[in-house]
């Protein structure tokens, strides 16, 4: 999920917490499980500060080793001790408790974006993403809101957010079952599909699809229960030449192909340059494919400039790469 998200819900965890007799009786501790429970709903993407360095270290990392199994016991042991360290009257144990529930849920809710996270870490370095959520979903942002909104007003915590958590419960069925739905109905428009990727918007009708079949791609979107079809990309092999190989040997592209299941590619050969372009397929946007990876080779094959993460236009690729025009 998005950090808005994760911090709201970092906050109504704190407010869970009075169900906890010890909590609730204990002053302290009942003042400081706040900082437990929302450093806790944030620890695991400290992995973001890696954008700083370049985007491709942000790719292969994020939610990688921060959310893996070793990370979610780690974490509230670090912040439970940091905590005690300044306010050592808080109950230990209780303050762990809560802290490790704010770390786990953290991780539960981003494996059902598309993004997904690798949380079988260290015994599986495959991606869990069940695509139901998409990162930001305005439905379990504002429910957060709302139940802060109405704490604030002097509603009781306990059962303000446990009944918002039994209403969210709902909501993931809900959403599972409509992308079960959409998978069934993809199947049927394309009986040969071998693979399906939903990844769910913010709209809650509106599923973005790449779907692979033995000899196609197919870029796909679900809206109110329709299926459209908007691209469809003959699968081709990436070959094994002397330029594709030094492309694969850049750090973007490298990062690029370790993260994405469904991608197509080109080539393009000028004067002075050759120019490869690897393009996500999950995640086409007004006509256009915004993830992608591009490295120009001079023709020595030397890599000279590269990129990967997010553009919207031609234009922004071309000020990314800062260096060599593609005409």
């Amino acid at each position: 999920m998005d950090t808005g998200t994760h911090l709201v819900m970092g906050i109504a965890l704190g407010g869970l917490a009075t169900l906890d007799p010890v909590v609730a009786q204990d002053t302290v501790t009942s003042q400081v499980i706040y900082i437990g429970t929302i450093v806790g709903s944030q620890a695991p993407d400290l992995d973001t500060i890696l954008k700083l360095r370049n985007n491709a270290k942000y790719i292969r990392n994020h939610r990688g080793i921060t959310h893996s199994i070793p990370a979610v016991l780690l974490w509230p042991i670090a912040i439970t001790g940091a905590i005690y360290t300044f306010v050592p009257q808080v109950n230990i144990v209780h303050l762990w408790i809560w802290t490790f529930l704010a770390v786990i849920l953290h991780v539960f809710v981003d494996i059902f974006n598309a993004y997904g996270t690798q949380a079988l870490r260290p015994f599986s370095r495959k991606w869990v993403a069940l695509g139901v959520i998409n990162t930001f979903d305005p439905f379990i942002f504002f429910a957060h809101l709302v139940g802060i909104l109405l704490w604030s007003l002097g509603a009781d915590p306990a059962t303000t957010f446990l009944s918002m958590y039994v209403g969210i419960a709902v909501y993931y069925v809900v959403r599972y079952n409509m992308r079960r739905s959409v998978t069934n109905h993809v199947k049927k428009i394309i009986p040969d599909a071998t693979e399906i990727i939903v990844s769910p918007t913010y709209r809650f009708n509106s599923w973005h699809i790449a779907v692979k079949s033995e000899d196609y791609f197919y870029v796909v979107r679900s809206v109110r229960g329709e299926i459209i079809i908007h691209d469809t990309f003959e699968r081709t092999p990436i070959p094994n030449t002397p330029i594709m190989e030094a492309a694969r040997k850049d750090e973007n592209v490298s990062a690029f192909l370790s993260f994405s299941p469904v991608y197509r590619w080109e080539i393009e050969e000028y004067e002075d340059h050759v120019e490869v372009k690897f393009i996500d397929l999950r995640y086409r946007s007004k006509g256009y494919y915004p993830f992608v990876a591009v490295v120009q080779l001079d023709r020595s094959l030397e890599i000279v400039s590269s990129y990967t993460g997010w553009i919207f236009s031609e234009e922004k690729l071309r000020n990314k790469l800062e260096l060599l025009p593609s005409d």
